[in-house]
């Protein structure tokens, strides 16, 4: 964790939790996991304010706590979970393409309440799009409630760990924390609910002033309020799953450019159908056979079942590896290989769109004839400062200064390969190279300043 990446976390957490939480949350990214003791001590402040802002990091899954075995708690910050808050927009876009302003909306009071239950979501969801439809116009909360259960479906939230119910004597002390439990057969289980009701709307700002109306109201609430029918069911957003689904966008772009547009429509269709089964780490989908994508593909596409299987021996066979053959039957039966896109993703000269990504900001800072070098020892992967030269047919002396200063800010690296053991310079070869992770990693932290 660079001081870059460490004040970015604290700006952040600053941000959306305020000066406390920041305190907390920046003081635990600096020192590591600790109990509610050390933390107090530590940051000056108040148990009551210390336990109030753990809380609110543990709602939102930016702290775990863990009992260790001298019985006291230690907590520990999430740094990566921290950053993530930086794609919270990606998240809520993806969502509003994929089930529309529905299911933007509960991917963002997930997002802004960490934890809630989904009579809650439905409630806000309904109350917040009736506000913005026409006069004697209402959001059903049936709607949203189907929204919500095609998200579940497609495992874009799932249910929280929950503590186990298990029977104790009145007479043993309770545990320093509780144990959460996730059952992963029931993770993605929306609950039976029947929600009854339509959205509101504010009331005006004259009933709002009006004490007599607001202590009434709070009073017949009081009165009748019951718990929900999912009370203790709680979901979050399945933040791996946004993941998974940005990767296969990138692998169906990557196939469009080596390819064509219906190869990628044929992965396309092979990830959405194994979208669910496989996990976001799995090396490889599920094996599907081709008479299986032949029935899933969009209807706009009216191939034949011979061009289908043409394509997808042309895939299999394509050096790059996007898909694997792994059977005859039924057709033949195939699988994206995620591994090997990662591989070949890693290998920034392997695709043509992945260049510009790391050559981008090199015009801008050292010029264009930097660049020009650059995307030369992409491509020829080691060379000497005198082919450089003749290469990108650039001056010795400009090709020399602009080599040094890729070099000084890590964009290129240096290796020697000397002829005999002593490494004299007049008897050493001196290649300039690119490392393509070394120089991601730079520009990674040149983004969190």
């Amino acid at each position: 964790m660079t001081q870059a990446e460490i004040k970015l976390c604290s700006l952040l957490l600053r941000e959306h939790f305020g000066e406390i939480v920041e305190k907390i949350g920046t003081y635990l990214i600096r020192t590591g996991p600790q109990p509610l003791r050390m933390i107090v001590g530590e940051t000056g402040l108040l148990l009551d304010q210390v336990k109030k802002a753990l809380c609110v990091l543990i709602q939102h899954n930016l702290v775990t706590y863990q009992l260790q075995k001298r019985g006291f708690v230690e907590y520990e910050a999430q740094c990566q979970r921290v950053l993530r808050i930086l794609r919270y927009p990606r998240y809520i876009y993806t969502a509003k393409t994929l089930y529309g302003d529905t299911g933007e909306l509960v991917v963002e009071e997930l997002l802004l309440n960490g934890k809630l239950t989904m009579s809650a979501v439905v409630r806000k969801v309904a109350d917040r799009l009736t506000e913005t439809m026409e006069d004697g116009k209402t959001m059903d909360y049936a709607d949203v409630s189907n929204t919500f259960v095609r998200l579940a479906d497609t495992h874009f939230v799932q249910r929280c760990p929950l503590v186990p119910e298990t029977p104790q004597s009145p007479e043993a002390p309770p545990p320093p924390a509780p144990t959460l439990v996730s059952n992963e057969k029931e993770m993605y289980v929306v609950p039976r609910l029947n929600l009854v009701g339509r959205g509101k709307r504010r009331r005006s700002c004259d009933e709002e002033e009006n004490g007599e109306h607001k202590a009434k109201k709070q009073k017949q609430e009081g009165e009748s309020s019951e718990p929900p029918p999912d009370d203790g069911i709680y979901w979050q957003v399945n933040i791996d799953r946004f993941h998974q689904h940005f990767r296969d966008q990138g692998i169906v772009s990557a196939v469009a450019n080596r390819m064509d547009q219906t190869s990628s429509e044929i992965v396309r269709t092979m990830l959405r159908m194994s979208e669910v089964t496989t996990s976001s780490g799995a090396p490889y989908t599920q094996p599907l056979s081709s008479n299986e994508i032949f029935r899933s593909l969009p209807a706009g596409y009216n191939i034949a079942k011979q061009v289908l299987d043409q394509y997808l021996t042309l895939l299999a066979d394509d050096p790059l590896e996007f898909v694997g053959k792994s059977g005859d039957s039924g057709g033949g039966m195939y699988t994206v290989s995620i591994l090997s896109v990662k591989r070949r993703f890693e290998d920034f000269s392997a695709l043509p769109r992945l260049p510009p990504l790391i050559c981008f900001p090199l015009p801008l800072r050292f010029g264009s004839r930097c660049a020009r070098i650059f995307r030369l020892l992409l491509r020829k992967k080691h060379l000497e400062q005198k082919q450089v030269e003749d290469f990108a047919m650039i001056p010795a002396k400009e090709a020399k200064d602009m080599l040094y200063k890729m070099l000084s800010e890590n964009f290129v690296s240096l290796q020697e390969i000397p002829k005999t053991p002593d490494h004299a310079p007049s008897r050493t070869f001196y290649l300039y190279t690119v490392n393509v992770p070394s120089s991601a990693r730079m520009l990674l932290h040149r983004c969190y300043k």
